[in-house]
């Protein structure tokens, strides 16, 4: 067996470039919600809250569109290019944002970033997913996805001094500046995928990548000969949902892959409304635009530590317990929230429910993973995915309608908080320990599946 590199330093090299894509999809979604005050009351542009509502949508159409193309680009081009390729097309329509004439014109160019992003985030998950050490693999993964939060806590930092002098133009050409700096970093330091060498005949080359980034090459090849379902799942590969999306909904499966999807829809709806409209409820509510600006920055922070937190309870206690006490805590803030505390007692809620409801929702696709055999993982996940996003393209808009509609500013909250309810309802629907695996045998997890 050919031995692995040195400590793995060029794997760290890949979570790294792919951990900054990361961040620029936090950015994106936080940039809309922290300009969103200020372009509300833009004489020259005289939107609406619901047309604002309807355009922060926008972006997340855009991310599904990618999301579902991006399968196809990494058959033909490989992960590495299509990474390149994304981030000088996000950012490219970040820049135009702040050229923006109108309203319609600015919605289109958001929905042309939600393109980009929406390819970028598979495929940098599933880069990391390839090059991390097996016995890292998670950890690696759990510190990418930090950095959507990470994103969220840079647009706020500067759009806190920023906003008020320079105008919210500014904020979305800072968006146009990967190309600049990330590009070229990406371009001299990030690798081929192996399993694209491999689907190819390249052999040679991917063990060449594995020496050199300090993974073992056998480990490597054999592991992107087989294409892992949960690996072929984040690239955008779909065999799998042909041969079994009806097992997926057979009498085995069909109550938690219809849970599951409405959790992560009820999770991403909390998830991307919160993050749109919180800045703006917060001015409603008569804060200056630099506090209503600093709650989304707990929001955020509360969301880093969430993640990790949350993430280390689930690995010791299991997911089935952690993931509906992590939203039960987000509901309660937010019903409290509605009551008008200080603002010392309103910062804490706020943050907690950034480390809890959002921070579970970051573990509903790890929860959702376990719950399924191996033949049909990719399948389950796929359509958990999917679904969730609907959440998430319809959390902007409702919201704004709830906000334009005058009701005040506590029903915001209570309207937030009947979700994340929602999803702890429909976690404790599936009982102690879940439906039972298809009479499956094998051993029991902490979750109470069947391991495969």
């Amino acid at each position: 067996m050919s031995a692995p590199g040195p400590g793995g330093r060029g794997g760290l090299a890949v979570v790294g470039l792919c951990f900054a894509t990361i961040v620029l999809d936090g950015y994106d979604l936080v940039v809309f919600g922290a300009t969103l005050p200020v372009m509300l009351r833009d004489p020259s542009w005289d939107m609406t809250t619901a047309q604002a509502g309807a355009i922060g949508s926008y972006a997340l159409v855009g991310m599904l569109v990618g999301a579902l193309a991006v399968g196809a680009l990494t058959d033909r081009l490989g992960r590495r290019k299509v990474v390149l390729g994304t981030t000088v097309w996000f950012s490219v329509a970040a820049g135009l944002c702040a050229i923006a004439p109108n309203p319609e014109v600015f919605g289109a160019l958001r929905f042309l970033c939600g393109i980009g992003l929406g390819g970028m985030l598979p495929t940098a998950i599933a880069l990391t997913s390839e090059y991390a050490p097996a016995a890292r693999r998670q950890l690696y993964n759990s510190v990418v996805h930090v950095g959507y939060s990470t994103g969220g806590v840079v647009a706020t930092l500067v759009a806190i001094p920023l906003l008020p002098v320079a105008g919210w133009q500014v904020m979305y050409l800072l968006g146009a500046l990967p190309v600049l700096v990330l590009f070229p970093l990406i371009y001299r330091y990030l690798p081929e995928s192996p399993a694209f060498l491999v689907a190819h005949g390249r052999h040679e080359e991917a063990r060449a990548l594995a020496l050199r980034h300090g993974l073992d090459p056998d480990d490597v090849l054999g592991r992107e000969t087989a294409r892992p379902v949960a690996d072929d799942a984040a690239a955008g590969g779909t065999p799998a949902l042909r041969e079994t999306v009806g097992e997926l909904f057979g009498p085995g499966y069909r109550r938690r892959s219809v849970v599951f999807a409405l959790v992560g829809f009820c999770g991403l709806l909390l998830t991307y409304g919160v993050g749109t409209w919180l800045p703006e409820i917060m001015r409603s509510a008569g804060f200056a635009l630099g506090s209503a600006l600093s709650f989304l920055l707990v929001l955020n922070l509360g969301n880093i530590v969430g993640s990790l937190l949350v993430a280390r309870m689930a690995d010791r206690v299991g997911s089935r317990r952690v993931v509906p006490a992590a939203f039960a805590t987000g509901a309660v803030c937010l019903v409290l929230m509605a009551f008008s505390p200080p603002a010392v007692v309103l910062y804490l809620l706020v943050a907690l429910v950034g480390f809890g409801a959002m921070g579970a929702q970051i573990l509903v696709n790890g929860f959702v993973a376990a719950s399924y055999p191996a033949r049909i993982r990719a399948t389950g996940l796929g359509w958990v995915v999917g679904f969730s996003r609907l959440g998430g393209i319809a959390g902007p808009v409702v919201a704004g309608l709830v906000l334009a509609s005058g009701v005040g500013v506590g029903w915001n909250f209570a309207f937030f908080a009947a979700f994340a309810a929602a999803a702890v309802l429909l976690l404790l629907a599936l009982g102690p320990t879940g439906e039972p695996a298809a009479a499956v045998p094998g051993n029991r997890s902490r979750d109470g599946n069947l391991r495969r």
